[in-house]
This record gives structure tokens, sequence and C-alpha cells, in this order.
């Protein structure tokens, strides 16, 4: 295939563009790894970059698409060969290299990791960055000790991608998880996942004092600002946050008293540096840990025709789990690892 379709973005005198175009091989960025993408995924960041309503994007023109899976057509990668069925996840797609929301792709084979046995190519991308960076944030409670035995677990923006599977993880860890939500109306759907109590996002909106009554002996904080605050100042001795998103805003408004007080942690968590071997644990954790049908009630697919719409929407705060992009492909299975 010489000719494939993609979403392009550009930049000119027009403003910030992004439409379907017709793309050749030769258009493709520099990689090692030849790829026929077979479904994509739409994250809140591609809904920045195709909106151009975040700096997101770090080069014009680009190729939106944070995470693709597909199979392996060309590879000058030792750990790659045709046929291979690989996922690619963050490492700068979509926003300095050219992303997944194209039908082929060109990549570095440091970013790769093959398909765990146990996962479609769909149910990958039903994973995604936003499933494998819930799973960087559990692993990085586990290592800093935190275990189910120790209380309830918070999780915020609890119906979004991350959050989705931050509630399911943990409840499949063991631990009892509540449920931040805005939506009142996917308390059953979080239910589903495994959360064991719903709150409402507007107890933790409006400033609230530096120590609150302790609640909560870990979280996963998808949203910032006041929310991560209040999370903060709710969280019980030697508990930890593992805070990974900013919907709620880049800032912090807190102070160090649940830190110098009641010594909680913050982690930091990110899903951008490749770090293979961290991947292809989180992967095959995640393959061995989420049930199937849990990770199909947390998606909905839809045909590349349909991609671009539906990322506008997505900074609206207007999807619920994870959206699938069938890139129209029809690929045979290959080989997963």
């Amino acid at each position: 295939m010489t000719e494939f379709r993609a979403i392009r973005i550009d930049k000119g005198d027009h403003g910030h563009h992004a439409d379907y175009v017709v793309m050749r091989a030769r258009d493709l960025m520099a990689g090692d790894v030849d790829i026929d993408v077979a479904f994509s995924a739409i994250n809140y960041k591609d809904g920045l970059a195709v909106t151009g309503k975040g700096a997101v994007v770090r080069r014009f023109p680009m190729i939106p698409g944070v995470d693709l899976a597909g199979r392996v057509t060309r590879s000058a990668h030792p750990d790659f060969a045709p046929g291979d069925i690989v996922v690619g996840a963050g490492c700068g797609l979509g926003e300095a290299h050219y992303g997944g929301f194209a039908q082929k792709a060109r990549l570095s084979g440091d970013w790769l990791v093959k398909l765990p046995p146990l996962l479609t190519m769909a149910q990958a991308m039903a994973v995604g960055t936003a499933g494998l960076t819930a799973m960087f944030c559990v692993m990085a409670l586990e290592r800093h000790g935190a275990r189910p035995e120790d209380g309830l677990a918070a999780v915020t923006g609890a119906a979004g991608g991350v959050g989705s599977f931050a509630v399911a993880l943990l409840a499949k860890a063991g631990w009892r998880v509540a449920a931040v939500t805005g939506r009142a109306a996917e308390a059953d759907y979080l239910k589903r996942l495994g959360a064991s109590e719903i709150i409402g996002r507007e107890e933790f909106a409006a400033p609230g004092k530096p120590l609150q009554k302790q609640h909560f002996a870990v979280g996963v904080d998808t949203v910032g600002g006041l929310a991560l605050a209040n999370l903060l100042a709710q969280t019980r001795f030697d508990g930890a946050i593992a805070a990974c998103g900013n919907a709620g805003g880049m800032e912090l408004p807190a102070n160090l008293a649940p830190f110098i007080l009641r010594g909680v942690a913050l982690l930091g968590v990110e899903s951008v540096r490749p770090r293979i071997a961290l991947r292809r644990a989180a992967w095959r954790r995640i393959a061995q840990t989420l049930d199937p049908v849990a990770i199909d009630a947390m998606s909905e697919i839809i045909p590349f025709d349909a991609a671009l719409e539906r990322a506008r929407s997505v900074v609206d705060g207007k999807i619920r789990g994870r959206i699938v992009i069938d890139m129209g492909l029809n690929l045979p299975p290959g080989d997963a690892e």
C-alpha cells in the first residue's frame, strides 16, 4: 500500500486546520519499523491536537493519534519482523512524530511492544495510553508500598478513559474504590467496573482547608487543580496519591500541610517516555488482569470516517471510557508476543 488515508493537522496563514488527506509512504517520518495500522484510539490529548486548544503539536504538519496497533510490514529493528502485531503508545506520537490517525506508520522499534496474546488489537487500543497510564499509577502506588488493606482508594475523573481503567485495575488488585465523577448518570457504569462508592465531583470542586477529614489511603488523580488539592487534604497518614492528569488545570492550590503533617506522598506519573521494560511489564499485567468483557464495556469502536468529529468532541468532556478507531484495513491476526 503506497497510498493511505490519514488525518493531518496543518498550520498556516489560515490558522490551525485538521482534515482527511491521502498520503504516500514516502511522506512518513524516519523510523526502522513500518506498520499497517489496524486500530487507533482517541485520547484527550488528540482532541487538543485536532482542535488546537492545547499546545500539544510540536511540529507541523502532524498526524495526531497517541495510540496505534497494527502489523509490521518492514523492520530493521532486531526485536521485530514482518507479521508481528505491535502496539505503540505515547513516545511523542501525534506530538513530535506522526501518530496513529493514519493507515500506515513508520516508527522507532524502541517505542513498540509486541501485542500480548490475551488481547486483540481492538482491545489493546481500548486500553491504549489511558489504560497504560492507569496501570503506571497502580504500579507507582505499589512501589510506594501501598496495599489494599490500607483502606479506601479514590479515583478522580473516574468516568474518563484513564479514570475508568484506574477504577477497574484498583478493584482487580483488591482495593475498595471510591469513584469521583461529575456525571451522576455514570454511577452504574462505574460500579460495574468495580467502584464500591460514588462521590460527586462537587465535593472536590471548591477550595477547602489544607487538612480535611482523613478519608482515603491512596488515590489516582486524573484531574489536577482543586480536585488534587482536596484529595491530598483528605488523604490519611502515610497515604499516597498518583497524579497523572491536568484536565482541571496545571495549578496546585495546596500547601505543605498534607506532606509534612500527615506524611502524604505525591507520586508523579507520566506516560510519554519509552521506558520499554516498564511498558512491557505494564502491558503483560493488563492482559493478565483485565477481563476482556470489562475492556469491551469501557470502549466503543467507530469507523475512521467518524474519528475527526469524535476527536473534536473529546475536549468538551462528552466521552465516557474509550473510543477505538477501526482504520478499515481488515488485517489478518499476525503474530502476537
